[in-house]
């Protein structure tokens, strides 16, 4: 009876420790986030320059694991992991005019995180997407380091607020007419919508849906639809 209750006792400690760190970790991200996050633009430099702080949120993540029955506390770590992850891989290399010009950037290069080594893509493709596929909100916040992107936030995705954090910068880039293009019934759309078309366009719907979801000025149904180059320049304040 005792040991069965110590176990008892031990786990639920366990859970404490892990909830007090995930917690630190997302109110340590969210004031990394408002400190270089300008105007949906990242100072690569002042990172550069004081790496202090960056170098406490990589060795947070390198350790902490949340597990995937907390939806949202698992989502908002991924997203922030990778955000992350992404200036980290940019300012190893700084200054640069693209993440493209360092080779590997997405698919070859690893970040230790939840204690092993893990691409880009692998975030994106396998922690996230894979494991929530109905989720296409998600290429709204993954903030690649390219102008193409939509904007990052300055501020961490909280668990607590993530649901609406998602809908809103959905919204804020389909609402933006630098990213969707409307001239009369033609339609100008990132690369993004061509690359993962599966994503907005399940259950039967058709990009032109998707996109009228969280679009304010609907398209019209019978637009002719065309893909603008991806913008892979840096999302850099100078």
């Amino acid at each position: 009876m005792k040991k069965s209750v110590f176990i008892v006792f031990f786990l639920i400690g366990i859970n404490l420790v892990f909830s007090q760190n995930t917690k630190e970790f997302m109110y340590k991200s969210d004031a990394f986030f408002k400190m270089y996050v300008v105007n949906g633009k990242l100072r690569y430099e002042a990172i550069k320059n004081n790496k202090e702080d960056l170098l406490v949120l990589k060795n947070m993540i390198s350790t902490l694991s949340v597990s995937k029955s907390n939806t949202l506390e698992y989502q908002a770590f991924w997203i922030n992991a990778y955000n992350i992850s992404v200036i980290d891989g940019v300012v190893a290399n700084y200054p640069l005019k693209s993440p493209l010009d360092v080779g590997g950037f997405f698919d070859k290069i690893t970040y230790t995180i939840s204690g092993k080594n893990i691409t880009l893509n692998d975030i994106e493709n396998k922690k996230l997407r894979a494991e929530f596929p109905k989720e296409a909100r998600f290429h709204f916040v993954l903030v690649c380091a390219g102008l193409g992107c939509p904007p990052i936030i300055n501020g961490a995705y909280m668990p607590s607020k993530l649901n609406s954090q998602l809908t809103q910068q959905t919204k804020k880039a389909l609402n933006n007419p630098s990213f969707i293009v409307v001239e009369k019934d033609k339609v100008k759309i990132s690369q993004l919508f061509e690359w993962y078309k599966k994503d907005f366009t399940q259950n039967n719907t058709s990009l032109i849906d998707f996109i009228n979801t969280y679009k304010t000025e609907k398209l019209p149904e019978n637009a002719k639809i065309s893909y603008y180059p991806y913008d892979w320049n840096l999302n850099d304040i100078k």
